[in-house]
């Protein structure tokens, strides 16, 4: 049901969208384009004014890093994540840039300091009633896609936080009927709600702006990182062009724009950091599922229903053998276990920290991977 009103929402918002570039285009007068950049006049306007406008709008791309918590839910994510991720992103951008172009051409930038800068530019021009009209549904269209999908991903990244035992495991479990993550879908739902009616919207856009930029910061220099400590991992996607030439530039951009913020932002940032990494000090850190996994019993893999993180097809294509195993880890121990048969691979026994996994014969996965 979600995902059929989300469909119909964002067709409704794009052909919105497309109405008002080509409808406004005829009214572009492009004595408006100059100054390009305008003179800057205190902390607006000028070279600092773009980068600044930039961290301001930078939470329109958090809905495209939220395609990648459905992982779980996708039929071939290796191929379908990285294409939806790479499409929409260029199809966004193009629409951002021909909408900024359009709107900055009908109206004087002096104009456009206002809440809703598109009903407002048309004002300026005659026989433009209906268009005002269509582009406020198109806007109530776009706020309603944009929390469904936040509230959809939101939740998701509790549940594969409380699977790897990062949070408490009742967000990581299902719900019996709808096979939905539902505590944290509530918890979530709940606090934005809370947060959404005390707050003002300018620090809410704030902090959800620096909060994306700090990920997609962390989330370069991880790929770095990744490459070098774990180049043995295996990856449904690889960053084309190196550890370096994408990363190095995106973590660049995203530090300078994070610095361009105001204080009062940074601080914000930083006590939401601070309360992050005390969660993780006090509950995440006693409780992970890699870094103690001899705290894992069988019940608590049990009340996940699954038989622990199983790796996808496409990552392990060949049924697993003794001999094949042999060829890429280091055997210390062989153990045979009740129909169906498995093998385990381990320095030390199934609770060790140094253990690799546990194979079934036969099976182009691992039952689970330590």
């Amino acid at each position: 049901q979600a995902t059929w009103v989300n469909r119909v929402v964002v067709v409704v918002k794009l052909i919105v969208i497309l109405l008002f570039i080509f409808g406004a285009c005829k009214y572009v007068d492009r004595s408006n384009y100059t100054p390009f950049v305008p003179p800057r006049e205190g902390n607006s306007f000028g070279v600092k004014g773009v980068f600044k406008g930039t961290q301001r709008v930078f939470f329109a791309y958090i809905g495209f890093d939220a395609v990648s918590t459905a992982a779980q839910e996708a039929k071939d994510p290796q191929k379908d994540l990285p294409w939806g991720i790479c499409a929409s992103l260029a199809i966004c951008t193009v629409l951002y840039i021909a909408v900024s172009t359009v709107l900055c051409g009908i109206a004087s930038y002096k104009d456009l300091g206002v809440a809703s800068p598109l009903t407002h530019a048309l004002e300026f021009h005659d026989n433009t009633r209906w268009l005002r009209i269509l582009i406020e549904l198109g806007a109530i269209c776009g706020l309603t896609s944009v929390i469904l999908i936040m509230l959809l991903a939101q939740p998701r990244i509790f549940f594969a936080m409380a699977r790897d035992g990062l949070f408490p495991r009742i967000f990581g479990r299902l719900h019996h009927r709808f096979k939905t993550p539902y505590v944290p879908t509530i918890v979530s739902g709940v606090v934005c709600a809370v947060l959404a009616g005390v707050l003002p919207v300018d620090i809410l856009g704030d902090m959800t702006s620096v909060g994306t930029l700090l990920a997609f910061f962390l989330v370069n220099i991880g790929v770095i990182i990744m490459r070098y400590i774990h180049p043995e991992a295996q990856r449904g996607f690889t960053v084309p062009g190196g550890p370096f030439l994408i990363p190095i530039p995106g973590a660049a951009i995203a530090l300078v724009i994070l610095v361009l913020s105001d204080g009062p932002t940074i601080y914000r940032l930083f006590i939401w950091l601070a309360i992050g990494l005390l969660v993780y000090a006090v509950y995440g850190f006693r409780y992970s599922r890699v870094g103690n996994p001899e705290k894992w019993s069988e019940e608590d893999i049990a009340y996940f229903q699954d038989a622990g993180m199983l790796e996808s097809d496409s990552e392990y294509p060949e049924k697993q053998t003794l001999e094949s195993v042999r060829s890429k880890h280091t055997v210390t121990s062989v153990v045979e276990m009740p129909e169906p048969r498995h093998f385990d691979v381990s320095s030390g026994g199934p609770n060790s920290y140094s253990h690799t996994g546990v194979y079934e014969l036969d099976s182009p996965y691992p039952v689970y991977h330590k």
